[in-house]
This record gives structure tokens, C-alpha cells and sequence, in this order.
């Protein structure tokens, strides 16, 4: 059997991220980026070797809040392969967790949900002096920054992968909806705060008053840069799927 056939899917992923993000800038990444996606899109939970996190995952405390609070990481990520081109791993959310609002510089990145479902709410940053109002009262004294409010969908093991470029859907929130979800998630290049691509935070300033529906999408909104929250952090576990060598 060829070397090719005997691959597991997750190396042809691997493969294929390492052809399509070293020339991000070159004439046939259109192309290599589109078979990345065809390859993403087949990716199941098992051909990682993980399952859905039992019932106690999704089960609400007491007091009304996650049972993990306070006690474990709400986010956890496994490590899958990193080179200077791209990054890969799963990242896992229990019941009710949330990625904040967050950004990444300079990045293209994939996302395909495992199991479960997720919630992604999904921005543009807008040139600087495109706001046609000032920031809100509520800004502070904080940078702030216009962003176009794109989409907010929901995800599932049937959907497509999410994409984000440079300049499109490239600040997004993650919210795990139902239950605890997980997603194999792409970076490219990788996070690099030594070359300006560091993470940065962001709280929307502005929304519909309480019980009104929300605003139609896409719309124009302010965000504030804020820290990394205090009840949100990221755990590290092993990753139990096929070997990735590059």
C-alpha cells in the first residue's frame, strides 16, 4: 500500500497545512487552502481518539453555575504539531466555557468543531478614523478600537470549518452551547509575541437592552482592549491521537 494510503487523516491535514501556509502569499495558496479545508472538513472526533465528556461535564452545580468553576480549567488544549509556519491542537471547552473576545495579528486560522456545539461570534477591525460616532460612555479611559460585528453562528460536527484571514472574521468569541464541545484548531503562523502577534482581549461596548432582540448583523461596533479575564485561563492534556510528523 502506498505511503500516502496508509497516512491517518490527521497527517494529511498536517501535510497539507505545511504546503498551504508556507507561501500564504504565493499564487496557488487559494488553491492549497481550499484542499486544506476539503481535508479539515472529514476530521471526526475519532479519528483523534476522543470522545464527548460524560454527563458530570454538563451538569449545573447548586449555586446555578458550571460545576468546574473555580476548580479546573474551563479550556483546555492538547498540542498536536507547531512549526514556524502554522500551529495545530484541539482545544476543549466543558459545559457553559467561553473563549473571550480575542484577536490574532497577522493570522489565518481554520476551526472545526469535534463534538458538541459551539457559538462563534465573529469581527472585523476597522481602519483607524472609519468611526462615524465616538466610543460610549462606558469606554473609559481604555484603548478602543471600531470593528465591523460580521456574524455570530452556531457549529457542529456537520458544519464546514470556520475561516479567518488577516483582515476578515480575525477577532472571535467561542462559547460552548449545550454541553461541553471541542475543536481542531489551526493557527497561521503561530502566535509569536517576539514578531507582534500576541494575544489581545476585547469586551464589546455596546448591545441591545435587556430582554430586546439583538441588533441584525453585520453592524458596526466599539470594542475596549481589556486583560485576559480572571475566570478564564487554559489547561494543557495529552493529546491521544495518531502521531503527526513533519
Amino acid at each position: 500500500m502506498p505511503r500516502d494510503n496508509m497516512a491517518s487523516l490527521i497527517q494529511r491535514v498536517a501535510r497539507q497545512a505545511r504546503i498551504t501556509f508556507r507561501s500564504p502569499a504565493g499564487p496557488a495558496f487559494g488553491e492549497n487552502l481550499h484542499r486544506l479545508q476539503q481535508l479539515l472538513d472529514k476530521v471526526r472526533a475519532e479519528d483523534l481518539h476522543l470522545a464527548p465528556r460524560g454527563p458530570s461535564a454538563a451538569a449545573a452545580s447548586s449555586g446555578g453555575g458550571p460545576p468546574w468553576a473555580g476548580v479546573v480549567p474551563p479550556v483546555s488544549y492538547m498540542h498536536i504539531c507547531e512549526t514556524e509556519n502554522f500551529s495545530m491542537g484541539v482545544f476543549l471547552l466543558r459545559s457553559g466555557a467561553c473563549i473571550p473576545l480575542h484577536d490574532h495579528p497577522g493570522m489565518n486560522g481554520m476551526l472545526k468543531v469535534l463534538y458538541g456545539t459551539l457559538r462563534i461570534a465573529c469581527m472585523d477591525t476597522l481602519p483607524s478614523g472609519a468611526a462615524s460616532a465616538p466610543p460610549p460612555p462606558a469606554a473609559g479611559s481604555g484603548p478602543c478600537l471600531r470593528a465591523l460585528f460580521r456574524s455570530r453562528q452556531h457549529y457542529t460536527p456537520a458544519s464546514p470549518p470556520c475561516l479567518l484571514s488577516p483582515h476578515t472574521d480575525n477577532l472571535h468569541q467561542i462559547d460552548a452551547v449545550d454541553g461541553p464541545a471541542a475543536f481542531l484548531d489551526i493557527l497561521a503562523p503561530p502566535y509569536d509575541p517576539q514578531h507582534g502577534r500576541d494575544c489581545h482581549y476585547y469586551r464589546l461596548l455596546e448591545g441591545p437592552p435587556a430582554g430586546a432582540e439583538p441588533p441584525a448583523l453585520p453592524r458596526e461596533v466599539w470594542l475596549m482592549e481589556t486583560p485576559q479575564a480572571s475566570d478564564f485561563w487554559c489547561g494543557g492534556e495529552p493529546y491521544p491521537g495518531p502521531r503527526v510528523c513533519l
